[in-house]
């Protein structure tokens, strides 16, 4: 590997109004009309978007409460190269995909999700905004997502009281109170109460979607150079699965022998046992300390416990996906009705740290240097049992179907990370940021399995008049699979080898304005050792797995009083090995629009509008191609703010517009989801 390879980065600012949400303290500084946005997730130091070698997007909670967002992947669906719930909205996990592949979440820059269906989704309004980094970025953040990452930034306190309380009330009886309280205790302590209380059915009959969430956390600067946050959440969820796997044939597809079409929002499964229900158990704390402007010390750890219990059933489409009624008599209508109850326990221990140092090596030539080392300890424990009956999935006898209940040993496995790296951003004569950087880590797992990684980043960016800064950038990335191959016969061969990733980024960015930033780029990934799951059993590795796109991202605000935002994004996959893993949309575009009008000293009143593409899909396997069309949709706020009060009503799929956010070769379809209209009374007190 050699290190002179260069990376860069464009960025995208996005100021909007501020409010309690925020947190503009630590995250903005306002410079006569400019507001200047930092972005930890892109290089762990405060540094301005405009000055990062890489692509960050930073969402503020005042816009995606905006935008109507109920889950973590609503937060994200209004930026470049993302694709919010590609499976359609899943109350049991939020999925995002950037770049054409699956990407990770973190929060305040430390993983917190390491296996599927083990824990809760996270809740929106504990955050105040929400990073996206695009492309790999395994040098600062250790094992990680080749498309990119999701931090997600915990609101903590300030010292300014203030507070908000908020009822909401929304289709399919969705009643909720939220709260978000800071009172500053004195000049140098301060504590936060963030808290949810919801009681809600989905679009799917029987599917719940209840919350409690307080999220309590205190600040407390001893001295002015030294600052400590600790942070505490509690949240218990009760759902379901708003994702019932229906099959194709049915749904998407007619059903010529029974001739009828299932309801696409149909219930597989029995009421009262098929359940998503957990609780996760949070507590983490940060320390920063200034010894002087040169020489600056941040650590940071938080711990998880997480349980889960999760009940499902789901038809059995995958026997022959093409006609599945067919396996199993002739009406139609009987089809295999499996049932799946699983207990899950995730514990997680995480820490990162580092020391900062700012010089200089000439008159113009400046250095911010990171030198860190970080730690991170999962451990996860499942246990299931299950079974099979054939039903009618026309006319389901919910009554009559078994229940399960595992009683057997939990069976766990655990992982170890340790990394340590260093990066040095160099600023020459204020015009030109160069950032290099490099990482070594030690990954082993209960299984005895041992992988270790050395990954690189690059890049460069420089202003070259009239507004313009091209760039161009390398990245790389790595994640350790857990297992063997398997034969496919019961027998099982070498262990997995880690998937890697590198990336090539060059594009432009064109600040006309303090307040209106385009970006143009373009990007070319290379992935490795992607798992396949075969067709006829077992699983592979496959050789090579390529991407390439295109970005473009726009926005211009007026601070509290207009917004625009606009966004295109294009990748193109294609596997050596597997034609299967290009299932995901090439094209992707979104628009988000505000205006308010009124007096500051009045009654406001905002208006707001938003549309959501994304292109056709395809989904291949041996037997067939299967085409899911294009999608829009659009969304929809009404806002009045009067004094300390606030109204609004949002809308998502304004227009009701039933489709499908995916159908897999396999055998299953996924709806999205319909029209979701929610209305808003708050009270805000400074």
């Amino acid at each position: 590997m050699t290190a002179a390879r260069f990376t860069l980065l464009i960025c995208t600012a996005l100021a909007s109004a501020p409010g309690l949400a925020d947190e503009t303290a630590s995250t903005e500084e306002q410079s006569q009309d400019q507001i200047v946005v930092t972005g930890y997730a892109g290089t762990k130091t405060d540094t301005a978007l405009t000055e990062l070698p890489q692509p960050i997007k930073v969402i503020t909670a005042e816009q995606y409460e905006a935008q109507g967002a109920i889950n973590i992947s609503d937060m994200v669906k209004y930026a470049a190269g993302v694709l919010a719930n590609p499976y359609g909205r899943d109350t049991r996990v939020d999925g995002f995909n950037v770049r054409g592949l699956d990407a990770l979440q973190f929060r305040d820059g430390m993983r917190d999700i390491f296996s599927y269906y083990a824990s809760i989704t996270s809740d929106p309004y504990n955050f105040s905004r929400v990073e996206i980094v695009r492309g790999p970025a395994s040098v600062l953040f250790g094992q990680g997502s080749i498309g990119g990452i999701v931090n997600l930034v915990s609101k903590t306190p300030d010292f300014t009281t203030r507070g908000e309380i908020n009822l909401v009330y929304g289709s399919y009886d969705r009643k909720e109170v939220l709260g978000d309280v800071n009172l500053a205790l004195a000049d140098n302590l301060a504590v936060r109460f963030v808290g949810r209380a919801r009681d809600a059915d989905t679009f799917v009959d029987h599917v719940p979607d209840d919350r409690v969430m307080f999220a309590p956390s205190i600040r407390w600067q001893p001295t002015p150079d030294t600052d400590v946050v600790l942070t505490g959440l509690y949240q218990e969820d009760d759902t379901g699965s708003t994702s019932q796997f229906l099959p194709i044939v049915g749904t998407f597809r007619p059903n010529p022998i029974a001739g009828e079409q299932l309801d696409r929002y149909t219930f597989v499964g029995k009421a009262g046992w098929d359940r998503y229900a957990g609780r996760s158990l949070q507590g983490g704390g940060s320390i920063t300390h200034r010894f002087s402007d040169a020489v600056k010390l941040s650590l940071k750890a938080r711990y998880i416990d997480s349980d889960l219990e999760y009940n499902t059933h789901y038809a059995d489409s995958y026997t022959n996906p093409q006609d599945p009624f067919s396996v199993y008599g002739t009406d139609g209508r009987t089809i295999a009705l499996i049932a799946d109850a699983s207990d899950a326990r995730m514990n997680v221990f995480s820490t990162d740290n580092n020391v900062e140092f700012n010089f200089g090596t000439g008159a113009d030539i400046e250095h911010k240097l990171l030198v860190g080392i970080d730690y991170s300890w999962n451990k996860v424990q499942k246990r299931s049992a299950g079974g099979f009956e054939l039903v009618d999935l026309y006319d389901i006898d919910y009554d009559a179907l078994t229940t399960y209940d595992p009683a057997d040993p939990f069976i766990s496995e655990s992982q170890k990370q340790l990394g340590i790296y260093v990066q040095d951003q160099i600023r020459f004569y204020d015009r030109i940021s160069v950032v290099l950087g490099a990482r070594r880590d030690r990954v082993t797992g209960s299984s005895g399995q041992k992988d270790h990684a050395t990954t690189f980043r690059a890049g460069i960016i420089g202003e070259i008049g009239a507004g313009f800064s091209p760039f161009f950038s390398y990245t790389e990335s790595f994640l350790p699979v857990a297992g063997r191959i398997d034969n496919g016969d019961g027998s099982f061969g070498d262990p997995y080898r880690p998937q890697t990733g590198t990336q090539y980024e060059a594009g432009v960015k064109w600040q006309p304005t303090p307040n209106t930033l385009v970006t143009a780029t373009a990007f070319k990934i290379r992935e490795r050792n992607r798992v396949l799951y075969l067709a006829a059993g077992g699983t592979a590795q496959s050789g090579v797995l390529n991407t390439k796109g295109f970005e473009i991202e726009a926005s211009h605000t007026l601070p509290g009083n207009f917004e625009l935002l606009a966004n295109y994004g294009y990748a193109k996959l294609k596997s050596e090995t597997n034609t299967s893993l290009d299932y995901m949309p090439r094209h992707t575009a979104s628009l988000w629009s505000t205006k308010t009008f009124g007096l500051p000293d009045e009654a406001q009143l905002r208006l707001g509008g938003g549309v959501v593409y994304s292109g056709k899909s395809v989904s291949t396997s041996p037997v067939w191609s299967i085409v899911t069309p294009s999608r829009t949709t659009i969304d929809a706020l009404a806002e009045i703010r009067w004094d300390n009060w606030r109204f609004a009503v949002n809308a998502t799929n304004l227009l009701g517009k039933q489709y499908f956010a995916s159908c897999l070769a396999r055998g299953d379809c996924f709806m999205a989801a319909p029209r979701n209209v929610i209305a808003t009374v708050g009270y805000r007190f400074r």
